[in-house]
Parts: C-alpha cells; structure tokens; sequence
C-alpha cells in the first residue's frame, strides 16, 4: 500500500508537523523523567540529575550554528529539509541503541555523553524541521500549526517519559530503549519517507568551494543576526527575556521527579502524572496562542507566567507545613507521607502543566512578532535556541540549591525569579513614535550599551575566579553565568566585527582574534578531561592555563571598551534602508 503524502492537503500538513514535533518530544521526556527517575531510584543526588537534565539541553541553546550548515549542504533528491529530517533521525535511533549495554549509575558520564550526542542530532533536526515550516505551511495555517507542533511535542514528552516507565515496570528498563527507537522509526516510515518537499528557490551559490559557500553563509548569518537584534526596542527586550525563564521552572524540571519518587510514589504512579500533566500542558499549548491573540499577546502572558508561580507556592508552604524540606538519602527516616500531601502534590503538577503549556505558545508568538521577516529564520531559531538555554541553566541551579538549601526555599526562588520576566513585556510594544519597519535610530546605541555591558562582566570576571573557593554551592551557577558572557561576548565580537569590518577593519581583526580564545574560556570545567587527553595532570594544566583566564577576559574587555565607544555608522545606514523598504511597502500597500 502506497503510504500518502501529507503535504498534499491542509489537514496533512498540520498532522505531519504535529508527528515531527512529537519525535523531539519522545528523547526530552525519556531523558527528563523517565532516566530521572531511574537515576534518583538508584541513589543519584538531585545536583547530578540537574546537571544531567541539564546537559541534554545544551544542543539546544546553540542550534543556531547548525542553520548554515543544513542551508548549504543539502541534498536535492532526498529533499533540502527532508534529506536532514531522514538523516537526523536514523542517528538519534542509532545512538539510543548504542545505550543499552551501559550500566547505569556506573557510566553516568558515559551515558550523558551519548546522549548529549543524540540531542545535539534531535536540535538539527529541530533546525531542519522549523525551516521545512516556513517553505511549506500557507500563512493562514501557521497558528493553527504551531499549537500543534507544541502539542506533538508535549505528546512526545508523555510517550518517552510516562511511556517508558509504564514499559519499564513490565519489561525491565532495558526495553525502554528499544521502544523509544521503535516510535522514532515508526515517523521516519510512515510519515518522513512518503513526504514529497516542494522544491524551493534555487540557491545562489558563493564562488569555490561548497565549505567556502558555507562559511560565506555563517558570516551572512552572523550580520544579520547582529543587526535584528538590535534593531528594535521589541527584538532587544525579546533578547533578554530568552535568557530569562518564562516563568517558574521547577515543577517541569527534575525537581519534580526527585520529588515524586522521594514521596513514595512508584514508576506507574510517576507515569500517570507525567501523562496527566502531558496532556493538560498540551491543552494548553492549543489554547495559549488561541487566547492571546483575542486578548492581547502581553496581556495574555503575563497573567500565564504570573499563574505558573501560583502552584510552585502553594506547593512550597504545604511542604514546609509537612516537614519536606531537604532531600533524603535512601533508607532515611521520611515525615509521614499523608494522602492529603499526594493529592496537594498531583494538583500543583497539573495546574502548572496547565499554565505552562499556556505560556510556550504565546510566548512563541510574541518572539515571532518581534522578529524581522527578513531574517526570519535566524533570529527567531536563536530566541528559541537561548530559550532553551535559560532551561538547561534552570535545571542545573535548581538541583545545586535543592542539595544546599532544600525544597521550599528553592521553589520560592525559582517562583519569583519567574516573574522578572513579566517586567520586560512592555518594552516589546512598538511605541507611537517608532518608525515604521524593524529597525529604529536607536540601534547603534544598543551596541553601545550591549559592549559596555559585556565589558563590565568581562572585568568582573577576575575578584570573580580570584575568590571563587569562596562561592561554595554557587560557584556552579556563577560558572554557568559566565560562560553565557563568554559566549555572548564572542559572538559580539565577531558579529560586530564584521558590521564594522568596512570602516574598522582592525578592530574586525581583532575581534577575530579574541572570539575563538573567550570560546576556550568555557573549557576551564573540563580541565580533568583536557588534561587526560593531554596526558599532564589536572593541577599541570591548571598551573598553566590561570595566566590564560585572566589575561583573556581582561583584553577582551578592552577592546569591547573600544566598541562601546564607536558611532556604528552601518547601523544607523540599516536604518535608513529599512524605514525606506517600509515606506515604500506602505505606499504599494495603498
């Protein structure tokens, strides 16, 4: 029987997105629940399961990269996006194989390795499916179909995590790997292969080789990416809330499974409230975006990010009530654990699966409208890509500050860390006085402000690592927030650079130069494993490399210094042009 092409019809398209979304929901809810709870079952803490929750999210926060590469090399046979889709897809099954004869908690590290491996693959995936999206659904299907794509994902989440625990507790946990496999095969046959991709434009092709297109491309992608963001009051605000959490994260996180299983609850029972909170989340993947565009998109998510503290509270003072304040060992002595506690704890979960799925669609919506349509398929993957970010970096304190502090102090912070999310919404409107188009006069200022800032947390970097025995618990955390700056700071340099490149060609070398040495600033965790394929010991390799951490974020200060003082002449020209690409659009449209 010849299998149908789903792209051939309305309804089609929306249910072949809404399976391809599901297959990167199953590997995130394998990972977060079901692995989470075999983890915390075999005696792992709360701050390695962070840590390892939190991992799996990392590819995610830098898919961005991977645009170029699935623009350029593409195969026009299998299908520009299709071709990628197939191909991800077959490695992601391959490397969830290659986890069974891993013996957990034994080879955790290896574990995590080769699932970090399998989840940088889903976020091409994720890449190649968004911008199969943008060729082939028709505009007026494209709301209907992102609370779908959220949906499948949700739908995905609920197979991979209350699925797997549900088949675990039958067949042994080993089997969970097979059966993940199986429902990522099963879209691949039945969904991915029968699909007929529309061809696309052709593609003008940079002179010489396919790898010199590639890094011509990855240069276009770094200008433009620069100049969105700063084009707008709207697309900067929507830059710092991508790193900020929409809201509280915990009760999504591995918090609630540590505290699932900690309560006394068993495999089955874990599984029916992940699949109940799937499902309440998927609803309100479908109803989010729905109600925010009747009653206003700012509107609207503030109150769902507001409410997603509502259970985290509650929640909070019912077990300081109850005495569940730190996390135990196992054979410990427990409070008791009284039916009313249960049933508080299955409420919370499921009104914040609720709200939750409330706000992924609007919120999605509003990165949308912030974007410039010129580019975008760039700006609006790297939102999504530092929205993932902000839940790796989550996870990974929250498990730190359980350990340190307990439950309820880490649901109070997390539920009101949530709400400076809210504060930046009304930077996102478009003021009166704005412009018309995506970029304003103000963009060069925001360079100004974005370098100045960057330098400043370059500098602070050094009483920062100097005094960092002092940090204790939190050192962590600070470790993640610098290397976000790191990273920021690169891409600054380097985008910025080629902005600049024109005017200012030895700063642009220089930014060059200083990009590539902040990225191996990130290095500095990984120093005992630097120093086992370097075959030196770690304190050899601390011993040289300290003058390196200090010297580089110091430089890299000054220059960025440099850059805060320049006029960014090519960004108030895009200005120029922009207001008269609108001008004009606006007198054709009359």
């Amino acid at each position: 029987m010849r299998l149908p092409n789903l792209f051939a019809t309305s309804r089609g398209r929306l249910a072949a997105f809404f399976f391809l979304y599901m297959t990167e929901g199953i590997p995130l809810g394998f990972a977060a629940t079901a692995v989470a709870t075999q983890l915390r079952r075999q005696g792992v803490g709360p701050a390695e399961i962070g840590a390892f929750v939190g991992s799996f999210y990392l590819p995610w926060a830098f898919k961005w990269a991977f645009g170029p590469i699935i623009d350029v090399f593409a195969s026009e046979r299998l299908g520009r996006r299709r071709g990628w889709i197939l191909g991800t897809q077959l490695i992601m099954v391959v490397t969830l194989l290659s986890l069974v004869g891993l013996k957990l908690p034994d080879q955790l590290a290896l574990f995590t390795i080769v699932l970090l491996v399998h989840n940088t693959f889903a976020a091409m995936q994720d890449v190649a499916i968004d911008a199969l999206a943008v060729n082939t659904l028709k505009e007026n299907e494209r709301g209907t179909a992102n609370g779908m794509m959220f949906a499948g994902a949700n739908i995905g989440q609920m197979i991979g995590g209350s699925g797997s625990l549900f088949l675990g507790g039958y067949f042994g946990f080993q089997s969970t790997y097979f059966f993940v496999s199986a429902c990522i095969l099963a879209v691949t046959a039945l969904v991915v292969l029968p699909l007929k991709e529309a061809a696309g434009p052709a593609r003008i092709k940079a002179a010489g080789s396919a790898m010199a297109a590639a890094f011509a491309e990855m240069r276009e992608f770094s200008i433009t990416a620069f100049r969105s963001f700063l084009g707008t009051r709207g697309a900067f605000a929507g830059l710092a809330m991508s790193l900020l959490p929409p809201g509280a994260m915990c009760l999504g996180l591995a918090l609630q499974s540590n505290l699932a299983v900690e309560l006394g609850m068993d495999d089955d029972q874990i599984a029916w409230l992940n699949l109940s909170s799937t499902v309440f989340g998927a609803g309100g993947n479908l109803l989010g975006g729905f109600i925010s565009d009747r009653w206003g998109r700012r509107r609207s998510l503030g109150t769902y990010v507001a409410l997603m503290s509502v259970p985290v509270l509650i929640m909070m003072f019912i077990l300081q009530q109850h005495g569940w304040i730190m996390p135990m060992a196992a054979g410990a002595t427990r409070p008791a654990v009284t039916p009313f506690l249960i049933n508080a704890y299955w409420a919370a979960v499921l009104s914040y699966g609720l709200f939750q799925g409330l706000m992924y669609s609007a919120s999605t919506a509003l990165y949308m409208d912030v974007t410039n349509p010129r580019v975008a398929g760039t700006q609006f993957t790297a939102y999504m890509a530092m929205f993932n970010l902000t839940i790796s970096y989550s996870a990974t304190w929250q498990g730190i500050a359980i350990e340190s502090i307990g439950y309820p102090k880490t649901m109070l912070i997390d539920a009101f860390y949530g709400l400076v999310f809210i504060s930046l919404l009304p930077f996102t409107l478009r003021r009166a006085s704005d412009p018309a188009g995506f970029s304003d006069h103000h963009a060069s200022g925001r360079a100004r402000k974005l370098a100045l800032g960057l330098a400043v947390m370059n500098l602070l970097w050094v009483p920062m690592f100097a005094n960092q025995a002092l940090l204790g618990a939190a050192l962590p955390i600070a470790q993640i927030f610098y290397s976000l700056i790191f990273i920021g700071s690169a891409l600054f340099l380097l985008a910025g650079g080629m902005v600049l490149r024109a005017a200012h060609p030895v700063l642009a070398r220089w930014g060059k130069v200083f990009a590539p040495l902040l990225l191996l600033m990130v290095a500095r965790s990984h120093l005992d494993m630097l120093a086992g394929w370097l075959g030196q010991s770690e304190a050899t390799l601390q011993q040289w490399s300290t003058p390196f951490f200090y010297a580089v974020p110091v430089l890299a200060a000054v220059l960025l210094l440099q850059l805060a003082r320049e006029r960014w002449q090519a960004l108030a020209e895009l200005d120029m042009a922009d207001a008269s690409d609108a001008n004009l659009a606006a007198r054709g449209a009359v």
